[in-house]
């Protein structure tokens, strides 16, 4: 597919990235939001108010690399995630002035402990996605072979957990977004409780992510006029790195100093799982994703915006 036949510059979309880059007959278009929250939330939202295109059958495929979480899964692996969930929306506490019974610094809004459900509701906090649309995709990705490195499996082979130990490969897990790219055990397993108590359980983390929460609030701003089709939303990321270090090692190493040997391989398996996803959509296109594929879970936010009378199966 050639995505570069016809680039169309959108208005409000990043000035790094002022175009959307689309085949000759407009089937596949690509778009750069720019990096973490704010740049997500504003390019998204212009692309939907933007006149320029007709969104309303449009499969919003959305990637990029991530951090993981090596009790879940493994560099330079494959997700995709059913929940977003802006882990980073709490009360923080430098962890060197902490009460004594604080294992964490952070704690949810309206609360005063890091295990409880939050009380104090913004609405952006987890996006739940169809779970059907996401078990189609993920078996086009699993016919992929994805790309690994001889660095890559030295480094996963220093941890101890099978999921980290094992051979990348595509997984069903969550995404956590965060503006701070966070490094640690004890960040990575608060962030971990968090998506779990805020799904009733129901959420995994394994991704760390800066724009996924943004872009599905924009996403759900444009569904509630009518502009996108809320169902019609994919939510991929690629393991370039983990979000802790191995035994014997520290967070500092492990953000800064590592050479996990997963970032080339991670961007290039955005390309080589994805395309598959692509390439199943417009193949299975007449048969059955031009109608939609119908959810059979909630799709949405924690205040119901797109339906009155489906309420989310968290919260």
């Amino acid at each position: 597919f050639n995505v570069l036949a016809n680039n169309v510059t959108v208005p409000g979309f990043s000035p790094l990235f002022p175009d959307a880059h689309c085949t000759s007959d407009g089937d596949i278009c690509l778009m750069t939001t720019g990096e973490a929250e704010i740049n997500a939330a504003v390019s998204v939202t212009s692309l939907w108010l933007s006149d320029k295109f007709d969104l309303t059958s449009t499969y919003f495929f959305i990637t990029g690399i991530a951090g993981v979480n090596p009790n879940v899964a493994t560099i330079p692996g494959v997700s995709f995630a059913r929940y977003a969930v802006q882990v980073a929306l709490q009360y923080e506490i430098d962890p060197r002035e902490l009460p004594s019974n604080y294992s964490v610094g952070y704690f949810p809004f309206g609360t005063s402990s890091p295990d409880a459900y939050p009380s104090s509701i913004y609405g952006t906090e987890v996006f739940e996605l169809n779970d059907a649309l996401r078990k189609e995709v993920v078996q086009f990705a699993q016919t992929a072979k994805l790309n690994d490195s001889d660095a890559a499996a030295a480094y996963r082979a220093k941890y101890t957990q099978e999921a980290a130990r094992a051979s990348p490969s595509v997984v069903e897990c969550d995404s956590a977004t965060s503006d701070v790219w966070f490094s640690g055990k004890i960040l990575s397993d608060a962030f971990a409780d968090a998506t779990r108590i805020w799904t009733n359980g129901t959420g995994v983390y394994c991704a760390t992510a800066q724009e996924d929460n943004a872009t599905l609030e924009a996403l759900l701003r444009g569904a509630k006029e009518g502009k996108v089709d809320y169902s019609r939303i994919i939510l991929m990321r690629t393991f370039s790195d983990f979000d802790q270090p191995y035994p014997g090692s520290g967070s500092l190493y492990n953000l800064r100093f590592s050479n996990q040997g997963a970032f080339l391989p991670s961007l290039a398996n955005i390309y080589l799982a994805g395309i598959k996803v692509v390439e199943g959509i417009l193949k299975g296109w007449d048969s059955k994703f031009k109608a939609g594929i119908k959810p059979t879970n909630y799709i949405g936010d924690m205040f119901a915006t797109l339906s009155e009378d489906i309420k989310p199966d968290f919260g």
